[in-house]
């Protein structure tokens, strides 16, 4: 098995993972666009029992971001860094910029692609497929 690591932009918290990863893709969800502060998030689908956060320091927060829901971040720098759901139980969601290198795969799909902003211009011809919000399981 191999096993990936990342962190924070300040370091002070860190994760370990085993992959391979269950899926990658970007979402182009609403909150992840206020949650990351940008057009969509890129995530990382995991196996949440072969995750491991190291927070010496006791900065990561999480903030119950919709019923059964909660994205993780460190408070010292603000990096948006987790993501977990009643809806995908025993996963956890890492976003792939705070990988120290890449993983396993590369991004399979744009989810939520219904409400996808209009101020970036994706290329159409990429292959990966849009999943309106009706469409991800």
């Amino acid at each position: 098995m191999s096993t990936i690591r990342g962190r924070c932009l300040c370091g002070d918290v860190e994760f370990s993972a085993e992959l391979p990863s269950k899926w990658v893709a970007h979402c182009h969800c609403t909150q992840c666009q206020r949650g990351g502060g940008a057009a969509f998030v890129t995530w990382v689908g995991l196996e949440a029992a072969k995750c491991r956060i190291a927070d010496p320091h006791g900065w990561l927060q999480c903030y119950r971001s919709s019923p059964g829901a909660e994205r993780g971040f460190c408070a010292h720098c603000g990096s948006s860094m987790f993501f977990r759901s009643s809806r995908w139980p025993g996963e956890l969601h890492v976003t792939l910029a705070n990988f120290d290198g890449p993983v396993d795969r590369l991004p399979q799909a744009h989810v939520f692609w219904d409400t996808h902003v209009d101020w970036v211009r994706l290329d159409p011809n990429d292959g990966l497929p849009r999943k309106l919000a009706s469409e991800v399981k």
